[in-house]
């Protein structure tokens, strides 16, 4: 009973693309191979790390405008700046609308820019829209529906936006 039950709880195994898998189980060959991305250069899926990496730049980005803002306006002083939630909540409330801003007109952010990714929808628009941009990032905020990847490596949030970061 033991052995039957580890069986299904812990799940499937890592990707392995020397498995011979050929698509039958519904996951690719390749993470992207089903919503018909390229294995490796421009178009791939992008990777976990260039993710991450790509949002400690917009993080990053979103609290340097927040301290230049509310020290050049007269807002805050540095000792607010520096620890007062109010000012936590400014830099992700900056972060929110550099993220929507920047994936609806360009197609990625700063961070994903440098570090050559970009945002695509998936349903054959030609650019992510206002809303879904939105969503995607409301849901980045809430950091759990970026953790849970599926086999494409494709985050919860990237689900309910029908988009997926690829490589430029």
């Amino acid at each position: 009973m033991a052995r039957s039950m580890g069986t299904w709880l812990s799940g499937p195994g890592p990707f392995n693309a020397d498995d011979g898998n050929d698509g039958q189980d519904g996951r690719g060959k390749y993470p992207g191979e089903r919503l018909g991305l390229p294995e490796s250069g421009p178009g791939s899926v992008a990777r976990f790390g260039r993710r991450i990496a790509a949002l400690l730049v917009d993080w990053l980005v979103a609290l340097g405008l927040t301290g230049v803002l509310a020290l050049s306006l007269g807002l805050m002083s540095r000792e607010q700046l520096l620890y007062s939630v109010e000012s936590r909540n400014i830099t992700l409330l900056v972060w929110l609308v550099i993220g929507v801003a920047a994936v609806r007109l360009f197609g990625f952010t700063p961070g994903q820019y440098l570090l050559g990714l970009g945002v695509i929808p998936l349903d054959g628009r030609d650019h992510v829209g206002l809303g879904r941009a939105l969503v995607r990032n409301l849901l980045i905020v809430l950091v759990i529906p970026a953790l849970f990847t599926d086999a494409d490596h494709r985050g919860l949030h990237d689900l309910a936006s029908k988009t997926a970061v690829v490589r430029r």
